[in-house]
């Protein structure tokens, strides 16, 4: 994988602001709208078939959980108008069942104008609001905020705030194929797959894909994040698609899968963390969402219904992992993930980080550390998992071209055959986590967490995990000599993966060993008030908070390396 660090912004070889595929969209939005709607009353009718009595249960379900969302879980983000509408689906169906009159025909013609309207509301409640000139505005705001944190704490002096000796490229590192997702951007749709352990991640990617000269991509944001006015304000900016989390019926699911679709096959570049939430154990996702992933196979297919082909409706999936030393919100994450696991046998605390004073402070304190991040673009792959090259073409592992759009033919023509495309998006769901593994990113603090935690295990064999984490920390004490014994061994190991093209390292595992451990210590769970690891008076090492030296030790789950142990 090419190292390219880019210490400055690229120049623009992309289609000109106005042709970006993002702003046709907001040009012609209340179009788009209609037509996600019409698709996911289709779509919703494909899977109740013309069976009327399955389209009333879900219409029923549908209302019986949106009031008790309203009723149980309301936000001040909903719509004002929420009750009122409800009760008039509801005054609707008691209607229709209480007209003996009415024919089968009739009763579904009416069935399906509910389903109308509730399809036309939903898509216009996920829709997104992009402004360019908005966009322009919140890339200023978020790129001169983090540039003076930075410049604020390595440049002395009154006017350090206005320095700009510093550049945000020094402290995040953006690697692997940046190259090649520039020039794919320009000859067909890019859908972008990170990682996902942080909420800095969405701010961090949204950085790096303007820093990287390519138009705005949308993504899908919680609602929640819509409460607050100027966090809606930025959201929509940077070209937020609205996902309710709280709505789990089949005619929202429907709409939101098929506006994520109906995107796509519009050409516009499009983000989102297949593994639908952050990570809660600190390790790289195992097992994807597969239902946003399969709008890009639906998408493709799509297009290649429509007459396009190869060259010019192409959509290429391009994997991201993002790498950091520490995790804001790991305490609270592990203890989740615990909690879920464990249930009786493991007890949760309070979140450290509760509120956004706390959060503000981390972000200073984040950007005034010397930490660093590193942000890992992988090889593109098509809906099938097939490695492209920069033309777009897709090679099959013997580096032979190969026609995407023969995949989807049956008897001559492309066709729809659910049952294949869904295949096809286990197939890709399985490619994305190969790549996140080959193109994480070890840090040094990954390394001291993953052999600190394994020799405390190999101490305690009898124990299963949840009784290994109620140890007592201050009677955990590692002989630094022989931890210094392990992190080589597990060093060595690392080394050979990435020399097998199977993972990658940070530059600074290349010092001696005594300077990366050393790092690593500093730099693990750097900003937790409990510490996963430190070395104490006598030049040993102990830990603070078992949980949280379980969770940074499992960003090195995956690669067989517990066998050393």
């Amino acid at each position: 994988m090419a190292e390219n660090y880019i210490k400055h912004k690229y120049d623009p070889i992309l289609p000109k602001k106005d042709e970006w595929p993002v702003v046709k969209l907001s040009k012609s939005r209340k179009d788009f709208i209609k037509r996600v709607a019409e698709a996911s009353k289709r779509s919703v009718l494909q899977i109740t078939g013309d069976n009327m009595a399955l389209l009333k249960e879900e219409l029923e379900t549908t209302l019986y959980r949106e009031k008790l969302r309203i009723k149980q879980n309301p936000w001040d983000v909903d719509p004002d108008d929420e009750k009122d509408f409800w009760n008039k689906v509801k005054s609707s169906l008691v209607q229709i069942s209480a007209d003996v009159n009415t024919t089968k025909t009739q009763k579904k013609k009416k069935y399906l104008d509910i389903l109308d309207d509730i399809t036309i509301r939903y898509s216009e409640e996920i829709a997104s609001n992009f402004i360019h000139s908005h966009y322009k505005v919140t890339r200023r705001i978020v790129t001169f905020g983090f540039a003076r944190l930075l410049n604020a704490a390595r440049v002395k002096g009154f006017r350090s705030i206005f320095s700009n000796q510093y550049t945000l490229q020094d402290k995040i590192q953006i690697v692997g194929e940046t190259d090649e997702i520039r020039e794919l951007a320009s000859k067909g749709t890019i859908v972008m797959v990170p990682t996902h352990f942080s909420n800095l991640d969405s701010i961090l990617i949204g950085w790096v894909i303007s820093v990287l000269g390519l138009p705005p991509f949308i993504y899908g944001a919680g609602l929640n994040l819509f409460n607050i006015g100027i966090f809606a304000y930025f959201m929509n900016a940077l070209g937020a698609y609205k996902v309710d989390r709280r709505k789990k019926n089949l005619l929202y699911l429907e709409t939101l899968k098929t506006y994520s679709s109906e995107a796509i096959q519009f050409g516009v570049h499009s983000l989102f963390f297949p593994g639908g939430t952050r990570s809660r154990s600190g390790i790289i996702e195992k097992k994807l969402k597969l239902g946003l992933l399969s709008t890009a196979v639906e998408a493709q297919r799509s297009n290649f219904q429509k007459g396009l082909n190869d060259v010019n409706g192409k959509i290429f999936i391009v994997p991201v992992t993002i790498n950091y030393h520490f995790v804001l919100e790991a305490p609270s994450l592990i203890q989740e993930h615990l909690s879920l696991t464990g249930q009786e046998r493991y007890y949760k605390e309070s979140d450290e980080f509760s509120t956004s004073y706390k959060i503000s402070k981390f972000l200073v304190k984040f950007f005034t550390k010397g930490s660093d991040i590193s942000v890992s673009i992988g090889k593109a792959m098509d809906v099938l998992g097939n490695y492209v090259d920069t033309d777009g073409n897709s090679m099959d592992r013997n580096g032979r071209i190969i026609n995407t759009r023969d995949y989807f033919i049956s008897n001559g023509n492309v066709t729809v055959d659910v049952q294949r495309e869904e295949e096809y998006t286990y197939r890709l769901g399985n490619r994305i986590v190969e790549e996140f593994h080959i193109i994480n990113r070890v840090f040094s603090s990954h390394l001291v967490a993953f052999t600190a935690f394994q020799m405390i295990k190999r101490e305690n064999k009898k124990m299963d995990l949840f009784n290994l984490l109620r140890l007592p920390e201050e009677d955990i004490v590692i002989v630094y000599a022989d931890f210094k014994n392990e992190c080589q061994k597990v060093l060595d190991r690392i080394l050979e993966l990435e020399s097998e093209g199977k993972v990658q390292a940070a530059p600074h595992l290349k010092d001696d060993l005594d300077t990366i451990i050393n790092h690593g210590l500093a730099n693990v769970g750097m900003y937790h008030a409990k510490r996963p690891l430190v070395k104490n008076e006598g030049g040993n090492i102990e830990t603070q908070d078992l949980s949280l030296l379980y969770y940074y030790h499992n960003r090195l789950e995956g690669y067989g390396l517990e066998k050393i142990f």
